[in-house]
């Protein structure tokens, strides 16, 4: 049995866009998994538009990132993009986006929880871009990056952001906006003693705001701080966040 996803007329007033071509959208959300078991139907899946997003997505930002600092050295400006476009943070955009529900999955890959995949999620984020250029060309795909990635890239600071050091970033962040420092707690520990996970939950205020895991709890932490700074401008934006100066 296939697993059929929501109405796509949803997803399109989420991300702005109404596809004049919906085959496009269709082929962003399908897995290999769906695509293969009615192959005979010749459905195509979205790891070619997967392939091209990546690209499309990769110029778009690097474009921005010059357009903003046009005199900044080429390794800054490497580290920001890849910081940008971090499967960390496009799994927190398709996240927020709800993306997985829109998933086209076979029963397997259903009952083995591919909704909630990282893996998946980015592809198909991915994969929605590139079917946004097909559709609409260079400025409906960037019209989209920039009003997801708005927040993220207008509060980059080259000159003062560890960018390998995604905890120390938060609280550089916070601090400048009169926020308390975040607070991490182990929140569970699994699998056998040499090949540990470790989970923890980040606190500002009085609330969880992000997760991480890791195989060290200082890799869980550096998750879980890369995860709430992909975010934080949409957190702090909510009156009932509880987070407060």
């Amino acid at each position: 049995m296939l697993i059929e996803a929501r109405d796509l007329s949803e997803l399109e007033r989420k991300i702005g866009y109404t596809f004049r071509r919906r085959e496009l959208l269709d082929r962003a959300l399908t897995h290999r998994s769906y695509a293969h078991e009615i192959g005979a139907m010749g459905l195509a899946d979205n790891e070619a538009l997967e392939f091209l997003g990546d690209a499309v997505l990769g110029f778009i930002v690097s474009a921005w990132l010059f357009e903003r600092f046009p005199t900044l050295p080429e390794g800054k400006l490497a580290k920001m993009k890849a910081f940008l476009v971090s499967a960390d943070n496009l799994q927190v955009h398709a996240q927020n986006l709800q993306l997985g529900e829109y998933l086209r999955l076979n029963r397997g890959e259903e009952k083995t929880g591919g909704r909630t995949k990282r893996t998946l999620l980015v592809d198909a984020y991915e994969a929605l871009i590139a079917a946004l250029y097909l559709d609409g060309g260079i400025e409906a795909a960037e019209a989209f990056v920039r009003r997801q990635f708005q927040d993220v890239v207008c509060g980059l600071d080259p000159e003062s952001v560890q960018w390998s050091d995604y905890k120390t970033t938060l609280q550089e962040q916070l601090q400048a906006r009169g926020l308390p420092p975040p607070v991490y707690e182990v929140t569970g520990v699994e699998g056998p003693a040499h090949a540990r996970r470790f989970h923890v939950s980040l606190r500002i205020g009085a609330r969880v705001v992000a997760t991480g895991e890791g195989p060290t709890i200082k890799a869980a932490h550096q998750h879980a701080a890369r995860v709430a700074l992909a975010q934080l401008d949409q957190l702090l934006e909510a009156p009932e966040n509880g987070v407060t100066p």
